[in-house]
This record gives structure tokens, C-alpha cells and sequence, in this order.
């Protein structure tokens, strides 16, 4: 039901990973974060490419504004009472933004975001050809960020794509920079497999977010294999996108065939079972109780 969004989210994250590693399906609306609520998930991840794919219906190169990612967020905190982090990209511009960037996310009911250190305009961590601003530039960045938090709970995720254009220990070098700079934890992007993992845990000190993403450079690895590895959250940012997507154009390519939705009643959701989703029966009970 809408609600206001949670207080401090930020510290039951933290209460979270306290108890073993966070799995955050990933969602790029208030409806499907609501579905993972649902569905028993005790945190969410809002991917900035999928919100950017769902909303636009372009890639994920910053075309989105940071008004709409905050009002996506803001959307889904006031259905989805978890803890949810957000891609906060590049923080839509340089330090003044990124301070504004800070304020609009924690306003909206986030936990958290992750700010990466790409150029701008980013392109997907598992994609070859970025380039990042120098280590002292987002540095500078992340002393804004932490320095624009109004709840200190709130968490603020350095991630860095220096691994695929300066090599694992550059990137290694950037993390540690970055936790000196206030950083809560560090998500290294792009690693390539369970060694380079495990290598990035030795050596920061801080929470690390590992990124579950499928078609990548990442192999898939399992929740309790980055747990066993030493990671306190793993994110799984676009694959209900893509399922999703999967799903809605083998429909409309058979409807457009047959004239009819009948050969795909078994595999929807009913409208109670909608209803139930969106918790219609209680907004009702509300309504009547008000009068």
C-alpha cells in the first residue's frame, strides 16, 4: 500500500548486512519493486539502465535526468517498505550535482545510491571502450556526497570501472582513495572472475557490492558464492528487465499473429491475482473507513 517512505532505510541496510550478504533483484518501477517486496525480497536495487531503457526506451548513456530517476525512486519507496539502493550514475554532472543528486535520492526514501567514476556520457560497466575522470576528481565528488547527507546512514557506494581500462589494482588504488574520501562501500565493476573477486576483498575494508549481471564479463555467480567470497550485497540489475521484455514480445508477436490473447491466458497474472499485488482490496477497506 502507499506509505511514506521508511526512516533511516539506510540503517536497516546496515542491520542487513550484518547478518549475511543482501540479494537485491533488480527493479525499474514502483510496480516491480513492489512485485519483489512481494515476493519476499528484504531489499532492491533500482537500475539506472533499466529504468532508462523502461522509461525512454534508449540505452543507457544518460539520457535519463536525474528528476526522473529520483521520481522512480520516490515511486517505488512509497509502495516497497525495503531498503532499496539506487544507480545514481555519474551523479548527473560534476560536484554541485552530485550534492543534488544526494539530496534528491535520500529525499525520495532511498537507502543509498552508488556513484560511478566514468565520464560522462557513461556507458554499461560490461561494455568495452569507457573511460574515467581522474581518481582526485571523484574523490572530490564523494567528499559532496558524503558531506550533503542528511541522515548518516544513508549509504553511499563508490563504484569503480577502472578495472577494465587501468587494471585490477588501479582500481584497487581508486577504491581505497574513495573510502578515504568517505565512501561507505565500494562496488568494482566489471570483474571477470571469482579470483579478481576475492582479490578486491583482501584488500578494502569497507561493505562491497558485487554486480550479477547476466551477458556480461561477470560469469554468473551465486549469492551464497559472493557471500563465501566476503561480499555483503549482490545486485541482479536488469535481468527482470529482460525477462520482462522477453515475455511482452513473444505476446505481441502472437497476438499480432492470431487475433487473440487465448494461448497466453495460463501464463498471466489474473486480475485478482493483479489486485492482490497492488494490495487493491486494502486501498477499498481504506476508502470505506475515511467515510
Amino acid at each position: 500500500m502507499i506509505r511514506p517512505p521508511l526512516n533511516s532505510p539506510g540503517q536497516l541496510l546496515r542491520d542487513q548486512m550484518k547478518e549475511g550478504i543482501v540479494v537485491m533483484p533488480g527493479a525499474f518501477s514502483a510496480l516491480t519493486a513492489l512485485a519483489a517486496y512481494k515476493q519476499g525480497a528484504k531489499a532492491a536495487y533500482l537500475s539506472g539502465g533499466a529504468i532508462t531503457n523502461n522509461l525512454l526506451g534508449v540505452p543507457d548513456i544518460a539520457l535519463a535526468s536525474l528528476n526522473e530517476f529520483a521520481s522512480t525512486a520516490a515511486q517505488a519507496c512509497q509502495v516497497a517498505p525495503i531498503p532499496m539502493i539506487a544507480d545514481a550514475d555519474t551523479g548527473f554532472g560534476e560536484t554541485w550535482n552530485t550534492v543534488r543528486t544526494v539530496i534528491e535520492m535520500e529525499r525520495a526514501g532511498l537507502a543509498g545510491i552508488h556513484l560511478e567514476d566514468q565520464i560522462s556520457p557513461k556507458r554499461c560497466g560490461h561494455l568495452d571502450g569507457k573511460a574515467v575522470i581522474p581518481a582526485a576528481q571523484m574523490v572530490s565528488k564523494l567528499r559532496a556526497a558524503t558531506e550533503a547527507k542528511r541522515d548518516p546512514s544513508f549509504i553511499i557506494i563508490a563504484r569503480t570501472d577502472a578495472y577494465g581500462v587501468e587494471g585490477i589494482e588501479a582500481a584497487i588504488d581508486r577504491a581505497k582513495a574513495y573510502v578515504q574520501a568517505g565512501a561507505d562501500a565500494i562496488f568494482p565493476e566489471g570483474l571477470t572472475n571469482q579470483q579478481e573477486f576475492e582479490h578486491f576483498r583482501r584488500s578494502i575494508d569497507v561493505p562491497l557490492l558485487a554486480n550479477m549481471t547476466e551477458f556480461g564479463k561477470t560469469p554468473l555467480i551465486s549469492a551464497k558464492e559472493f557471500e563465501e567470497l566476503g561480499y555483503e550485497m549482490v545486485i541482479f540489475p536488469v535481468t527482470a528487465l529482460r525477462v520482462m521484455l522477453k515475455a511482452v514480445e513473444e505476446f505481441y508477436a502472437e497476438l499480432l499473429l492470431t487475433g487473440t490473447q487465448k494461448g497466453w491466458i495460463e501464463k498471466m497474472r489474473t486480475r485478482q491475482e493483479l489486485y492482490e499485488t497492488i494490495d487493491y482490496a486494502d486501498y477499498t477497506a481504506k476508502d470505506q473507513g475515511w467515510q
